[in-house]
């Protein structure tokens, strides 16, 4: 991996392959090791980047700033930084939210996105379930898989979850409404499961019907992010047709 000082931070990331940029953002309290899976199929065809965003495994963040606008403006200052004006994405959970920013904010630079488990608002249901979280509860196997993805120590770990449980009553930052994701030029694969704890499926097509020109994917049984363990292979699959640009047709 690589790390860049930028935005008054250290951001991390790995490159793999070559061709177009295809740009991976990681779910909440996730790393770029969430992509390991993925990574062998998606850099046979493009230039990966997959980036440990702000407060996240090899990121830094100093200044406690834990905002998808600024994890979005972190993203952009590496790509400039790498010489990247355009490029496709995959983004998860916050990622997705990152991604929907990049893409509202510099419309002209995302050739094609895939976003996962996003919604338009955080709903009260799911603020319910945030609200409680804390590394306290975290099991020390739960602490040894996130050691071993995190290197900045046990307070990077519990500001993550103090983040996470702060987004109970955050009501700016992760909030899309028609208008703003009517803007968005980029041809949007929606994949979202129908089981998400957090975002129901109605939001998945909100964000369907008011993108231009997307696609929705509602993954049966899945949960929030559903792209692990059997779900692998079909997302896999379906994400590489869809980056490859034969995708077209009327809605």
């Amino acid at each position: 991996g690589h790390t860049v000082e930028l935005n008054g931070m250290e951001m991390h990331y790995e490159e793999h392959g070559a061709g177009d940029a295809l740009v991976l953002l990681h779910s909440g309290t996730q790393t770029t090791r969430m992509w390991d899976p993925f990574v062998a199929r998606f850099s046979t065809d493009h230039r990966v980047i997959a980036v440990d965003l702000r407060g996240h495994g090899g990121s830094t963040n100093p200044e406690s700033l834990w905002t998808t606008r600024q994890f979005a403006a972190d993203v952009s200052a590496l790509l400039d930084h790498l010489g990247i004006d355009r490029f496709s994405a995959i983004g998860a959970s916050a990622g997705a939210m990152t991604l929907l920013q990049m893409a509202i904010q510099e419309p002209e630079q995302v050739e094609r996105m895939v976003v996962i488990g996003v919604g338009t608002y955080i709903p009260t249901p799911c603020r319910k379930i945030l609200a409680p979280t804390t590394a306290d509860a975290l099991s020390q196997a739960g602490w040894a898989r996130l050691r071993s993805q995190h290197h900045h120590g046990d307070a990077q770990i519990r500001a993550l979850y103090g983040w996470v449980a702060s987004l109970a009553v955050e009501y700016d930052d992760m909030s899309f409404t028609p208008p703003a994701l009517a803007t968005i030029t980029a041809p949007t694969l929606v994949v979202h499961g129908d089981r998400d704890y957090c975002f129901p499926a109605s939001m998945a097509w909100d964000i369907y019907q008011a993108i231009p020109d997307a696609y929705l994917w509602v993954v049966p049984n899945g949960g929030h992010v559903p792209i692990q363990g059997s779900f692998a292979t079909p997302f896999a699959e379906t994400a590489t047709a869809f980056l490859s640009g034969q995708w077209s047709g009327a809605r």
